[in-house]
């Protein structure tokens, strides 16, 4: 708990419903960017609900289709992806950095860590998410900051020197201990990947062109300081952060890293910065569970949820419909023309 909490003066277990979701599948399709394009541009890791295919239309409701999911609330058969992340060896070949369960969800099976927020003043309500709602955050072509200030602060990279730390407990996401782009010094016990949605909704729209504007970031103060949504987007929604912990023990040999000392991660669409780093998300919680949670202002444990065990969890998976190789050595990132050296 003490590596994952997003403010500095400590919240507990009981501020956020916090629950492990395993990996689904890592493949290269994308229902919400390139709906129906096999394969997509670049590779991404998914968890959630089984119903994931490259194409998921808004109108379909994801719970009445899945038949089972990942994550330890069963009633939650969303899905949620984000990039993956690879290390360049200095001969120019790829290796996929593998996915690591995180503190205290020591059985999930890859995957990411998730957190749906109620406000921490136990109070202000929010609204949960409709069906056919999905959304997107940061920029697969980024190489430099988002343009959205707010944006460019809701991503966060923590490099373990130690397990879990050396960061103290409770330290902030974002914070003196992280950087909003790769690290550049070896990360020997791993490193974690944080994306923070927008909490602030139009009220209208499930989804917008570009996947953002029906969403928005406080007008005023933040999710954790009573906050205030901007009049155009006036209904406030619990917080989502997506966890993500890759294991680079594996690549600690500086044999294997460039000579010229440069940091040796890259992201699936050939993101050496992070600043491309991006996280995307289809709600499929069934009926109104996930209200019933917020209104409860749930933590780990949430009676008013139905719950499987981890093991139950991990049984869940659906078959790529790309098949490519994406372990072992590879010559170029799937999909991604090989580099010169």
């Amino acid at each position: 708990m003490a590596q994952n909490s997003s403010t500095p003066d400590g919240p507990t277990f009981n501020d956020f419903l916090r629950f492990s979701c395993s990996e689904l599948n890592i493949q290269r399709i994308d229902p919400l960017v390139t709906p129906g394009v096999v394969p997509s541009p670049h590779l991404h890791q998914f968890v959630g609900g089984n119903a994931l295919a490259a194409t998921m239309d808004p109108s379909m409701n994801i719970s009445d289709e899945a038949t089972c999911t990942t994550c330890t609330f069963s009633e939650d058969f969303s899905n949620y992806w984000t990039a993956v992340l690879f290390f360049r060896h200095r001969n120019g070949s790829y290796h996929r950095v593998p996915l690591m369960a995180n503190l205290g969800l020591e059985k999930q099976r890859g995957g990411m860590t998730v957190y749906y927020t109620a406000p921490y003043d136990k109070k202000t309500k929010v609204t949960a998410f409709k069906p056919g709602f999905r959304m997107l955050i940061g920029d697969p072509a980024y190489r430099e900051p988002s343009p959205n200030r707010d944006e460019f602060k809701s991503i966060a990279f923590r490099c373990f020197t130690e397990p879990w730390g050396p960061a103290p407990a409770n330290s902030e996401i974002g914070g003196v201990w992280d950087t909003r782009h790769f690290p550049t010094k070896p990360c020997p016990y791993g490193l974690r990947s944080n994306n923070f949605f927008p909490t602030c909704w139009d009220g209208v729209n499930v989804d917008s062109p570009d996947h953002k504007s029906h969403v928005a970031y406080p007008s005023k103060g933040t999710f954790e300081t009573q906050w205030e949504c901007p009049s155009t987007h006036p209904v406030k929604l619990p917080q989502i952060l997506y966890e993500a912990i890759w294991n680079t023990s594996a690549f600690n040999d500086q044999s294997m890293w460039p000579t010229d000392g440069s940091q040796p991660f890259v992201f699936s669409m050939d993101d050496a910065t992070g600043y491309g780093w991006h996280g995307d998300y289809l709600f499929g919680w069934k009926g109104d569970a996930l209200q019933r949670a917020m209104d409860k202002t749930c933590g780990v444990d949430c009676p008013v949820l139905e719950t499987q065990s981890v093991e139950k969890a991990n049984e869940c998976a659906k078959a790529p419909v790309v098949d490519e190789p994406i372990d072992g050595w590879l010559e170029s990132l799937p999909g991604q023309p090989p580099v010169a050296f």
